[in-house]
């Protein structure tokens, strides 16, 4: 039920929109040598929220003329796609022209952009979609009759400046991670490299490693290998929770989606994982995800491991696992690994428990040495971890205000969202204008 003071107008009567078009693609000079032409967007370049900055296409300049009449969509402008993926939203950060799926949309006098921007990404279009065709379409008469609920005088705005907000905190989390990221690909290339003692280097089959450290088979530094259990593993909660495929991340074991298996205790022991056990992947159609692994780390208690995956019981006198698990999860271990893959007729690549020996692993002469370069990486680690966390949290908060605000089951007024703030100073002041 609309709140009161607002109001259900029509699309129509708050904005007027207009559809693009694709040129045709038998035609050669409107695709071929287009590097230089002009931006060409598609659903598949559009983020929800985001801006449009690059396009896997661009369309010539003789297509720009003959079907665009030379006219492109100002940057700026609100797009919207109503074919197949319904209600996605961004907003043009180049001049671009777009394809049939969507519309630019250019709201009246007096209409906050941004507003409108949010309340159609969160429309519920199902009853307005056209099932007689082949996949989802909204035409020109359910478009103009899409219902917007606006409420009187400023309140569309505060509420555009609360979601904004919101986003802002989400893409600082964003580049927190990035840069996070991409500093742990440094230090791991780094520590693999040189270690953390300044010494020489010296040329090795892998390339450079410190002068004291060995290149070695990871033969050398394991106890046994074992593939996991076929046990058919289902939600319904046995004795037995079962690590698959998607608990495997580079480094740990991520226990959020658990399956178990049903098996007889003597059976079941000898799939139990043991604090400090290597599981690899071993099979998977990506193949930088073939050969991860992860630590198990005594989380879920009593776990066994699935088939697709491959124990390994490391010599731990000799090798840190966490040190291991950091190497083959890195640009270089990656690379190792996916070069003695073997690609299957299913288009998957495996890893056997041979191909898994035969790797080679830079070792420094002391467990204590690789400790050390274990933590530095368990470090930026804990900081992704946080960023991921935070932003999940913040991408929930956003859907649950989007809802809340929109159907004015709160008001702006009722929220204290200071702590976002990357100012203080915008605590006591508006937020900042975020294009939607």
């Amino acid at each position: 039920m609309i709140p009161d003071g607002w109001q259900a107008i029509p699309f129509a009567k708050l904005a007027d929109y207009k559809a693009g078009r694709t040129p045709a693609r038998a035609n050669a000079d409107y695709w071929q040598g287009a590097d230089d032409g002009v931006p060409w967007v598609a659903i598949s370049d559009m983020t929800e929220f985001g801006t449009v900055t690059d396009t896997k296409e661009k369309i010539s300049r003789a297509a720009f003329r003959a079907v665009f009449r030379g006219k492109t969509v100002p940057a700026g402008t609100l797009i919207m796609s109503f074919k197949l993926t319904i209600g996605r939203v961004a907003t043009l950060a180049v001049d671009a022209c777009h394809n049939e799926a969507i519309i630019a949309i250019y709201p009246r006098d007096g209409i906050d952009q941004r507003f409108l921007g949010y309340f159609l990404s969160q429309v519920d279009y199902d009853g307005l979609q056209d099932r007689q065709v082949k996949g989802n379409t909204l035409n020109q008469e359910k478009i103009d009759r899409i219902e917007i609920w606006l409420p009187p005088d400023d309140e569309p705005k505060q509420i555009a400046d609360v979601l904004d907000l919101v986003r802002q905190a989400i893409q600082l989390q964003e580049d927190g991670l990035a840069v996070a990221q991409d500093l742990k690909r440094a230090a791991m290339r780094t520590l693999f490299t040189k270690g953390l003692r300044g010494e020489a280097q010296r040329e090795t089959e892998i390339g450079p490693v410190p002068e004291s450290w060995d290149v070695v088979e990871f033969a050398e530094v394991r106890e046994r290998l074992q593939y996991g259990t076929s046990t058919r593993c289902a939600y319904d909660p046995t004795e037995f929770p079962v690590l698959r495929i998607p608990n495997i991340e580079p480094g740990r074991v991520n226990a959020s989606d658990i399956k178990f298996g049903t098996l007889r205790k003597d059976e079941a022991q000898r799939y139990l994982l043991k604090d400090g056990d290597l599981i690899f992947i071993r099979t998977n159609g990506v193949i930088e995800r073939l050969g991860a692994c992860a630590v198990f780390a005594g989380e879920p208690e009593g776990a066994l491991f699935a088939s697709y995956l491959i124990r390994a019981q490391l010599k731990l006198d000799r090798v840190d696992p966490y040190f291991a698990a950091h190497f083959y999860g890195s640009e270089l271990g990656t690379s190792i690994v996916a070069g003695r893959a073997t690609p299957a007729a299913d288009g998957k690549y495996n890893l056997n428990t041979g191909t898994i020996d035969s790797l080679p692993l830079p070792l420094p002469p002391t467990v204590d040495e690789q400790r050390e370069i274990a933590a530095v990486l368990d470090a930026i680690d804990r900081k992704i971890d946080l960023h991921r966390r935070k932003r999940a949290v913040l991408d929930e908060l956003f859907k649950a205000l989007l809802h809340k605000l929109m159907t004015g089951e709160i008001q702006v007024s009722d929220l204290d969202l200071s702590a976002l703030s990357p100012d203080p100073a915008l605590s006591d002041s508006k937020t900042p204008e975020v294009a939607a």
